[in-house]
C-alpha cells in the first residue's frame, strides 16, 4: 500500500532531506583530483552525525559505508574505498539519512576537475530528465507518466536508461511502495495522490542500458564500460507537480530549465 503522508510527517521528511542536501553541498567542495572516495565517505558520515542524523545506508543489508560513491562506469552502489578521483571523472554520490524516524535520500553527479563536453551533455540530459519527471509527479497523473518523462528525454540523446534499478516510495522506511520506474512499461501503474512521497532517481548511461553487478555484490557497472550518471530527489506529490524536499540553493538539480540540455 502506498502511504499518504500528513503535513506533519512531510515536515519531518523535509528535515531529513535537508540534512542530505547539506552533506551534498559540503562534499561538493571536496571533489578534486587526488581525493579518495573513502575520504568523502568519512566526511559525509561526520556531518550526518553532527546534525543528529544516522547514515541510513550503513549496515543496510550489510552495506559497509555511509554513502554510495560511483565513479565513471559505475552506475550505483559504488563502495567508497582507496580509489582516487582523477581529472574528468564523473562522480555520483548517493546519500541517505534517518532523522527523527523519517528518511531522506538524494543523489547528485558532477565532473571532477576539468569539464568534458560529452560527459557534461550526459549530466545535463539526466538532470533535465529528473526535472521533467518531478513535474510529472502531480496528483491525478500515474506512475507511468514519471517513467515516460525520463525515457523520452534520454532517448532523444540515444542514452540508455537503466532498468534494473529504480526509484521508490520513502517515509518511515528507506524503501517503500511504490517502485518508481524510469521507463515506460506500457502500464499506467498507481494513481498519484497528493501526499505520496517518492524518491525519483534516473540512472542514465552514455551507451547501453545494460549493467552488471561486480563480485563485491553491490557495485553496478555499465556493460560496455561507458560512463553513467545518477540524480535523485525525494519529492511530495502535489497538484501542480512534485515538491522537492531535498531542494536548496545548491541542491537544485531537477529544476533545470528546458534550454539547458
Amino acid at each position: 500500500m502506498i502511504a499518504i503522508r500528513s503535513e506533519r510527517e512531510i515536515n519531518f521528511l523535509r528535515e531529513a532531506n535537508q540534512i542530505v542536501a547539506l552533506v551534498h553541498e559540503h562534499l561538493a567542495g571536496m571533489i578534486t583530483p587526488g581525493i579518495t572516495t573513502r575520504e568523502l565517505d568519512n566526511e559525509a558520515e561526520r556531518v550526518i552525525l553532527s546534525k543528529g542524523g544516522i547514515p541510513s545506508f550503513k549496515g543496510y543489508r550489510g552495506y559497509p559505508a555511509a554513502t554510495c560513491i560511483s565513479v565513471e562506469q559505475e552506475v550505483v552502489h559504488g563502495i567508497p574505498g582507496v580509489r582516487k578521483l582523477v581529472n574528468g571523472d564523473i562522480v555520483s554520490i548517493d546519500i541517505g539519512v534517518l532523522y527523527k524516524g523519517y528518511y531522506g535520500d538524494a543523489a547528485w553527479s558532477v565532473q571532477c576537475g576539468t569539464t568534458d563536453p560529452e560527459r557534461q551533455r550526459l549530466l545535463n540530459t539526466t538532470n533535465l530528465a529528473l526535472s521533467r519527471a518531478i513535474r510529472a509527479a502531480r496528483a491525478g497523473n500515474f506512475l507511468q507518466d514519471i517513467g515516460i518523462a525520463i525515457e523520452q528525454t534520454c532517448k532523444k540523446e540515444s542514452y540508455g536508461v537503466v532498468k534494473e534499478f529504480v526509484g521508490h516510495g520513502i517515509g518511515t522506511a528507506m524503501h517503500e511502495d511504490p517502485q518508481v520506474l524510469n521507463f515506460d512499461t506500457g502500464e499506467r501503474g498507481a494513481l498519484l495522490r497528493e501526499g505520496m512521497v517518492l524518491a525519483i532517481e534516473p540512472m542514465v548511461n552514455m551507451g547501453t542500458h545494460k549493467v552488471k553487478v561486480l563480485r563485491d555484490g553491490w557495485t553496478a557497472v555499465t556493460l560496455d564500460g561507458k560512463p553513467s550518471v545518477h540524480f535523485e530527489h525525494s519529492i511530495v506529490v502535489r497538484p501542480d507537480g512534485g515538491e522537492i524536499l531535498s531542494l536548496t540553493d545548491f541542491c537544485s538539480w531537477g529544476t533545470l530549465q528546458e534550454e539547458a540540455a
